[in-house]
């Protein structure tokens, strides 16, 4: 699974020229374009996509996976992060074309994703289904499972509420969000994201200035542990180039979903001029997701020496920034806490979004409200299940969306080249006509 998801990345990233590198001005300039035409007041801003795409991108993978990867694969592991992060930015900008390109407006709303090319692109209308079935238990289901769980084990860990109470809490919190529909969770992620990951950044950014000293040493860590882990920590963590590049990349893919088929649902409802646009913008996910919050969070534990105490999970970065505000007592606790609970939350919000428009694909409008209760009983549920068992589901849900999805990227390459060639030749000529 991790060679098909960093192979397509490969792929995408050679047949369009290192997109993410020569394109680099257009990522950031489109997230805030808006459409030369006229469109119906349906589906959401390129900068509303985004946020929900980062929304679903930017959960426990951040914390919990980063943690996790260095404590099993050592800081080395963050090298092969950054590669799968770089070279997943051409599979997720495939991901946004596709879904740009099939997408469909039903009933006056706009809908789209892999479902929709696998169907009308891929011609396979089986696989459209396999995928919409995956996708709905992969997010909806064990996912939200695995979004709540993480934010009882840190509420817990940091303030004396039970985890039923914090699961009922969250379930209510975001059943006032889901019923208000596509506008309200679009509105909701926009005006969120932004502001959580600005603080946990911040936060980052302050533990960092209190041990900047051993920023370098860090960095030194990262990249000899990439090639060289007992090496790099001393022989403290006993992993083998095997084990780093493994939970790099595992990590890193799970982070910021690149090939997942998830965040193609929020890009296919972007009202946009010409798919391409919306592909500029989804690479912004990855920068945000696995270049800037990822890297903090392992700096932070790599910095404080936390990587050192043998803890993993959400409860390593925990200690890491306990570590990092330890003149200000349990500080670093509870603000890890807020954290992963915004960033949990907003993920549960994203995930159970793209499972909706499996539903209304596979079902009609219908299925929502079915699918709205069964989410909210999950999100209760989840925080009071092992954590072993919840990853082992989610994981398994995960690798069987990826599949298809995998397989309709690869065999709408060409198309996506196309339709890239199609985007900068009406660029140059509308340049040449100005001039």
């Amino acid at each position: 699974m991790l060679v098909a998801l960093l192979g397509t990345g490969i792929l995408f990233t050679f047949r369009l020229r290192f997109i993410q590198v020569t394109k680099i001005k257009s990522i950031f300039k489109e997230v805030f374009s808006k459409p030369e035409k006229e469109t119906e007041d349906v589906g959401m801003s390129a900068f509303q996509s985004l946020s929900t795409a980062i929304a679903a991108q930017v959960g426990t993978g951040n914390l919990a996976g980063v943690a996790t990867a260095i404590a099993a694969g050592g800081p080395g592991a963050i090298f092969w992060m950054w590669i799968s992060g770089f070279f997943g930015m051409g599979t997720i900008f495939a991901e946004a074309v596709l879904a740009q390109t099939y997408n469909r407006s039903i009933n006056g709303e706009l809908v789209g994703g892999p479902a929709y090319y696998l169907r009308y692109g891929l011609k396979s209308k089986f696989l459209a289904g396999f995928f919409s079935i995956s996708i709905i238990f992969a997010l909806g289901f064990m996912g939200s499972m695995v979004q709540s769980n993480s934010i009882g084990l840190a509420v817990n860990n940091a303030f004396p509420i039970p985890k039923i109470v914090i699961g009922i809490i969250v379930a209510a919190l975001a059943a006032l969000i889901l019923l208000g529909g596509v506008s309200r969770i679009a509105s909701f992620t926009e005006k969120v994201v932004p502001f959580m990951a600005a603080l946990y950044i911040l936060g980052g950014i302050v533990v960092l200035a209190i041990n900047y000293s051993e920023i370098l040493p860090a960095l030194k860590m990262i990249v000899w542990g990439a090639f060289n882990p007992r090496a790099a920590t001393g022989g403290f963590i006993g992993a083998t180039v095997k084990e780093t590049l493994r939970y790099g990349v595992a990590r890193g893919l799970f982070s910021n979903e690149a090939g997942m088929g998830s965040t193609p649902h929020a890009h296919a409802v972007a009202k946009v001029d010409h798919p391409v646009q919306q592909g500029y913008v989804s690479m912004l996910g990855v920068i945000v997701d696995t270049g800037i919050v990822c890297t903090i969070t392992a700096l932070v534990i790599l910095t404080t020496g936390a990587f050192e105490t043998g803890l993993t999970s959400s409860e390593l970065t925990q200690e890491g920034f306990r570590l990092g505000f330890s003149n200000f007592g349990d500080f670093g606790l509870q603000f890890i806490a807020v954290a992963l609970f915004f960033f949990a939350f907003s993920t549960i919000i994203g995930w159970y979004f793209f499972g909706e428009l499996n539903i209304k694909y596979l079902f009609g409008k219908g299925g929502v409200k079915y699918y709205r209760a069964l989410v909210l009983i999950c999100i209760v549920v989840g925080t009071l299940l092992d954590v072993e068992l919840v990853w082992a589901l989610a994981d398994m849900f995960n690798a069987l969306m990826v599949i298809p999805n995998l397989i309709a990227l690869v065999g709408l390459s060409a198309l996506v080249v196309k339709a890239v060639n199609e985007f900068d030749s009406k660029k140059k000529n509308k340049s040449q006509n100005i001039s």
